[in-house]
């Protein structure tokens, strides 16, 4: 049985900074982070690179994010490598957008683009290369209407004629080069259709990392500005969870994990920290925890009104998802809070 006061005292461990760090449960290091990148495709008639244009336009709602070309994307590439990032994730913003989103497998589209560029680029500076590619498997991003999938005629999403469009996209990634590719759209079975097409067109070692529980979130809403994917009409919500369940979210993810997951994913990330934990008990997978664009937004908001401490608070929630069970955490914070821990 424990003692108690005065012979336990928990503040003995808690007097020093060696001895803090001594028992510190929870560790936080760069490897574990991922950094989202925005890539625009360039203007058909400017070649591969849109001469004179911008090669970085700021995102208003995310201050420090901005909209990227092929070789901006490659430069914050090589940054987030030499800071000790573990991987980009890579999210396409097509020039042009049809009712099936067909851009999404092009082999020219601007995620694959991206993605040679990016490996060439890391094979060039490191022969091991070191910093992954994740690629967002989803047409929202490509289609006119905004929909994670195929639309029915009366304006609802069908589940089944989406399968193969996502496979094709997640080859098509998978052809580029990308290390990991990420279905994001919720449609189920969608992880066993890829994890088939990937094996049988050649890619038995693709690694899929599934976003399982992905939530009809109100977080979410920079991101849409960001990657000009906000819904033409309705929202999400028949396909992407309702924010009241949680067990509901533990049987998506082992669903995923029966489908063929090597990794899944909890989404948003800050008001989740019970499902990271269930999740990762549940699955005993490799499970990320996504800190969406509205949460960056927030700390953001606050520490520019003065409110917060930025370098405290985003450490301090990095580090309560990796204590809540995610071992990777993939965040818009990913630079600034590899330099903070390396000056630690």
């Amino acid at each position: 049985m424990a003692m108690a006061f005065p012979q336990t005292r928990m503040r003995r461990l808690r007097a020093s900074a060696g001895l803090r760090g001594l028992v510190r449960e929870t560790d936080l290091r760069a490897g574990q982070l991922v950094l989202p990148l925005f890539v625009a495709e360039p203007e058909a008639e400017a070649g591969p690179e849109a001469a004179g244009a911008p090669a970085r336009s700021p995102i208003a709602a995310m201050p420090g994010v901005e909209r990227l070309s092929l070789s901006a994307a490659v430069e914050e590439a090589r940054e987030a490598a030499a800071l000790g990032i573990a991987a980009v994730m890579l999210f396409g913003i097509p020039r042009e957008k049809d009712e099936h989103g067909s851009g999404a497998w092009d082999p020219d589209g601007v995620v694959q683009l991206a993605t040679r560029a990016i490996k060439q680029a890391v094979r060039a500076s490191s022969p091991e290369g070191e910093l992954l590619v994740i690629t967002d498997v989803c047409l929202c991003e490509y289609t006119d209407h905004g929909h994670c999938g195929v639309l029915r005629e009366d304006g609802s999403v069908d589940n089944d004629a989406t399968l193969e469009l996502l496979a094709r996209t997640a080859v098509s990634h998978a052809r580029a080069g990308a290390d990991i590719v990420a279905p994001s759209d919720m449609m189920d079975g969608r992880v066993r259709t890829i994890r088939e097409e990937l094996d049988d067109e050649g890619f038995p070692e693709t690694p899929i990392l599934a976003y399982s529980a992905k939530f009809a979130s109100a977080f979410y809403g920079p991101f849409r500005e960001a990657a000009d994917s906000a819904p033409a009409f309705g929202d999400r919500r028949s396909y992407q969870m309702d924010p009241a369940n949680g067990r509901e979210a533990v049987r998506e993810a082992l669903l995923d994990v029966q489908e063929g997951a090597d990794m899944v994913m909890v989404k948003p990330a800050l008001a989740y920290g019970d499902l990271i934990r269930e999740v990762a008990r549940e699955t005993r997978l490799p499970v990320a925890a996504y800190n969406v664009s509205g949460e960056y937004a927030m700390v953001k908001a606050a520490a520019a009104a003065g409110h917060l401490d930025e370098r405290a608070t985003v450490l301090e929630i990095l580090t309560s998802l990796r204590r809540a069970g995610a071992e990777v955490v993939i965040t818009y914070h990913a630079k600034d809070a590899a330099r903070w821990l390396a000056e630690q």
